[in-house]
Formats: structure tokens, C-alpha cells, sequence
């Protein structure tokens, strides 16, 4: 196990990046500057048409714990059987980072670029993220979870019914060592194709 990713290279980073644990992370998060740079990386993305077919959510500071009890009363109405500890736990679903970021695909319809063209690239964009921070040394994760895909979280964070949550990116300092985990023989996907 290592404590980083290893940075000493392009190929050396792209070789290794590995995921920090969201519930192995703490402060700090990236600072503006790195902020900035991470998000100059990751709009460096195939954007056929140059729709910008995304865009972003940032969540940092109070704004996490704010957002949070608007998840904890959603999962209270999901589920009003649920106790306290339950609660806590989506109420502190951000702020398990210093930093979360939500990538929305703004994906639609186009005379031209089908939107699932339009939603690989958000995920594109969201993966540079992920290679931007490693490469600086910030740890962070792309989660989900059921709050991106639920409609009255997405209207309270303000997407039209005609966006998607693509992931919630996490960001902060490991707190343990970055852990692999197994990865395909590339060999083993290849079908060659012989006409």
C-alpha cells in the first residue's frame, strides 16, 4: 500500500491513480488555486460540437451542512422508519470531505451529437478530475450514491428535470494509505477482429 499516487511521471500516475476512501478523508481540501487548476484539467475534454454538455455544483464550508439537512428530511420521507443514526449518517454525507463537487450532464437532444456522446464526455470530465487531483496530491473519490439519482434532491440543488447527476466528486487529505484493488488483464477484453 502507498500513501499517494505515484506523481513522478505522466505514464507513472496514469498507471497507478487510485481512489482515496471518502470515509478516509479529512481536511484540508484543495486550496483555490488548486481548485482552479483541477477544474482548468478537467474541462480539457472531447467535447464533440463544443456543447459543453456539463456542468458543476460545488459544495465546500457551511454549504455541505446546509445541503445535508435537506438529504436527511428527503431520507426521513423515504423512509420514516429509519432512526437517528441513519440520519446522522445522510445528514453528514458531505461532509465526510471539505470539498464535494456534483457533475451534472446537461446532455439533450442535437441535430448532430447523440447525447450519449454528450454524457461520455461528462464522464470524461469527471475522470480528469479524478487524474488532476492525483497528479497535485489530493486524494478524491467519484461517488453516487441514491442522492444522485433522486428528482427532489436534484431540485433542491437546482438541475432542470432535463439534467443528470453524473457523480459527486469527494476531495480532501487520505487519512490512510490509498489501497488498489484488482484490475482486468487488458489482454482479456481484447476482441481482434479478423474481418
Amino acid at each position: 500500500m502507498t500513501r499517494l499516487n505515484d506523481t513522478s511521471s505522466a505514464l507513472s500516475l496514469l498507471k497507478t491513480r487510485k481512489s482515496a476512501s471518502v470515509k478516509a478523508m479529512g481536511a484540508p481540501g484543495p486550496t483555490a488555486d488548486q481548485l482552479k487548476t483541477i477544474l482548468e484539467i478537467a474541462v480539457r475534454v472531447p467535447d464533440h460540437g463544443k456543447l459543453t454538455p456539463w456542468r458543476l455544483v460545488l459544495f465546500e464550508g457551511a454549504a455541505r451542512a446546509k445541503f445535508g439537512e435537506i438529504i436527511k428530511a428527503r431520507w426521513q420521507t423515504l423512509n420514516p422508519g429509519h432512526g437517528e443514526e441513519s440520519l446522522a449518517f445522510q445528514r453528514n454525507l458531505l461532509l465526510r470531505a471539505p470539498t464535494v463537487i456534483a457533475v451534472v450532464s446537461k446532455a439533450g437532444p442535437h441535430v448532430k451529437i447523440p447525447e450519449w456522446e454528450q454524457l461520455l464526455s461528462a464522464g470524461a470530465l469527471t475522470q480528469n478530475m479524478l487524474l488532476a487531483a492525483a497528479a497535485l496530491g489530493i486524494g478524491a473519490q467519484w461517488n453516487t450514491d441514491w442522492i444522485a439519482y433522486d428528482a427532489e434532491i436534484m431540485k433542491s440543488m437546482g438541475l432542470s428535470e432535463a439534467e443528470k447527476i453524473v457523480g459527486f466528486v469527494y476531495f480532501g487529505t487520505p487519512q490512510a494509505a490509498l489501497e488498489d484493488r484488482p484490475r482486468p488483464d487488458p489482454e482479456s477484453l481484447i476482441t481482434r477482429w479478423q474481418g
